[in-house]
């Protein structure tokens, strides 16, 4: 029977800033089974004034837990049973929800789409309601709210070494996808055994690019289902919702990111139908949205949505 566990957010089941193969989990589940993660997010200088809650764990993670490189912090990493390097972990983010009623968000000096035209630190505190779905920003504007987790991953292979959590790449991370919310499948190709899953960085809502390098950053607690398939392998990530298909890819160079994209949802479609390539080439100029992810990690990202009437 598979089970539901719980993992809170706090110093010793963190880890702030760094990727590796060699961080230890901090929970072991089977394929299958359901985890819920509780997450934080920011430093101390993003803490909000008075009448907003704080959650406990978060000032207990800044007294305690060392950053290391300027970067997230993310709850995990959880070790699938028997999960293998060459396998796929399937994560069914079955539920998002906000942890606290505020988020924040910020413009950094020589960081974003537009970095160097922006000179000066800015940030703001945006009150969430919950009940409403929406976020308020300082001058009245309501958002609705899309609650996400901006990284999700498994752990990079252990020749990478300890990287940084800004910066997507072929294990996931910083991916910034706002797609990602209840109701979607992320397929992450394992290069580690045991796959080791964290996931962090909540984001209330978000635009298609993140351009001045954040969205609303929040605490959230996600529910996740992870299976282990070893009937599929995958070179990047990819997701699926009801209604369709996505591929992704990141790069340096935007244009390159978007061919690596496409090249995979061509790979899909012809994986999943009696198409052939130029068929596959044709129907994506028909009838697929390649959408901006996030311009502002180093790595770009670029994904590619196919409605799944199509096929």
């Amino acid at each position: 029977m598979a089970e539901t566990h719980h993992l809170a957010a706090a110093p010793k089941t963190v880890h702030w800033g760094l990727f590796g193969a060699d961080i230890a989990p901090v929970m072991e589940v089977r394929s299958g089974d359901t985890v819920v993660i509780d997450t934080v997010s920011g430093g101390p200088d993003v803490l909000p004034g008075d009448g907003y809650h704080v959650p406990p764990e978060l000032l207990a993670i800044h007294a305690e837990t060392p950053r290391h490189v300027p970067g997230h912090i993310l709850t995990g990493p959880v070790r699938v049973t028997g999960a293998k390097a060459g396998q796929v972990l399937q994560v069914d983010i079955l539920d998002v929800r906000l942890r606290q009623d505020w988020g924040y968000n910020f413009i950094r000096p020589l960081a974003g789409a537009l970095a160097g035209e922006f000179h000066e630190m800015t940030k703001m505190t945006i009150r969430l309601d919950d009940a409403r779905g929406e976020g308020e920003l300082p001058w009245g504007t309501r958002l609705p709210l899309r609650p996400f987790f901006g990284v999700m991953r498994v752990a990079p292979p252990a020749n990478w070494g300890p990287i940084s959590t800004i910066q997507p790449r072929a294990h996931g991370g910083n991916i910034d996808n706002k797609e990602m919310v209840a109701g979607t499948t992320l397929f992450l190709p394992i290069f580690v055994d045991g796959a080791h899953f964290s996931a962090g960085d909540g984001h209330g809502c978000q635009g298609d690019g993140e351009v001045c390098v954040t969205a609303i950053e929040t605490a959230l607690q996600g529910h996740f289902r992870l299976t282990v398939r070893d009937d599929m392998s995958l070179a990047l990530p990819r997701a699926e919702t009801a209604e369709a298909f996505i591929t992704m890819a990141f790069d340096e160079d935007l244009d390159d990111a978007a061919k690596e994209a496409l090249r995979q949802m061509i790979d899909l479609i012809c994986a999943r139908s009696n198409l052939d390539r130029a068929q596959a080439y044709a129907l994506c100029s028909l009838a697929a949205d390649l959408r901006v992810t996030q311009i502002v990690n180093g790595n770009k990202g670029i994904h590619v949505v196919l409605p799944k009437s199509v096929l």
